[in-house]
């Protein structure tokens, strides 16, 4: 029988946005805490112990680790497939950087989205359906309000990571996602949400964000069409007389700007983003569509 799996992380807040001086834990180091992880979900939810934990001891944007096919999770749950001693009792197994400290591949954080003031961890649990749905429906219940680790899981994270944390707490995937969520509402970006939780939870879906003044995007197939207008055809399609253009020229700048920080987010969570050029109000959802 296949088994099931409940998708979480180990977020770190960092205290005053410093970044952590390393981007792994060698392996001994990341053994140890990933037991300490399983301990602290355990005394959360006790059929936790009967599972196997895999956990990525290298910290990621939060934005890694809600890409749609969940990379980041799949490649724990490809090494635990390949790791000794399945049916021979739960298992944790913790993965990081190697013996000379270099970190594989899968487990490089991008650069690029360093410098967030929140880092997370990805662990997997992974049993029998029946035991999975029991302790998934359990932590959905349990990690909001109680999820926050104990003070030495917290205090070798610290220490290992060199990094100043203010909070170490546990979040499922769907905690954190429900976290961004707010986020970008705050932000200002809560149009765009539906997009990234439709790539995350129904790809095969189609989504559209057709609201004005909001740029015009098409989810379909895990990419985004974004519609890209000239001064005129912005004018058109967002109903502006053509004799102010050229007054309502700012507004344009910033609606392109506007466009710019989607396709950045959007990016940030493994979206492909592809701009397409669209004449006017009468062919703009014509050719995204095509």
């Amino acid at each position: 029988m296949t088994d099931a799996h409940v998708r979480g992380v180990f977020a770190l807040e960092l205290a005053g946005g410093d970044a952590p001086r390393k981007p792994a834990l060698a392996p001994g180091l990341a053994g140890e805490l990933a037991v300490r992880i399983g301990r602290d979900l355990a005394r959360l939810v006790p059929a936790v112990e009967a599972l196997d934990l895999s956990f990525a001891a290298a910290h990621f944007d939060p934005a890694e680790a809600l890409r749609p096919g969940w990379p980041l999770h799949q490649r724990l749950q490809e090494l635990r497939a390949r790791a000794p001693g399945q049916k021979q009792g739960p298992r944790v197994l913790a993965f990081g950087a190697d013996a000379e400290g270099d970190v594989p591949l899968p487990f490089q954080a991008e650069a690029s989205l360093a410098g967030g003031g929140l880092r997370v961890l990805p662990f997997l649990l992974s049993g029998p359906a029946d035991a999975i749905a029991e302790v998934g429906e359990a932590l959905e219940e349990q990690l909001l309000q109680f999820g926050m680790a104990q003070a030495d899981t917290a205090l070798l994270a610290q220490e290992g990571f060199g990094a100043s944390i203010e909070h170490a707490r546990y979040l499922t995937a769907h905690d954190l996602a429900a976290m961004m969520a707010m986020q970008y509402d705050h932000q200002n970006l809560a149009p765009l949400w539906n997009l990234v939780e439709s790539a995350l939870l129904a790809p095969g879906n189609e989504e559209w964000l057709d609201a004005a003044p909001e740029p015009l995007l098409r989810l379909h197939e895990g990419e985004v069409r974004m519609a890209l207008f000239d001064p005129a055809g912005w004018c058109d399609y967002y109903a502006h007389g053509k004799d102010d253009c050229e007054r309502l020229r700012g507004i344009y700048e910033q609606y392109l700007m506007r466009q710019r920080q989607m396709a950045a987010v959007l990016e940030a969570h493994g979206i492909p983003v592809l701009y397409v050029h669209c004449l006017n109000q009468a062919n703009a959802r014509e050719a995204l569509s095509a």
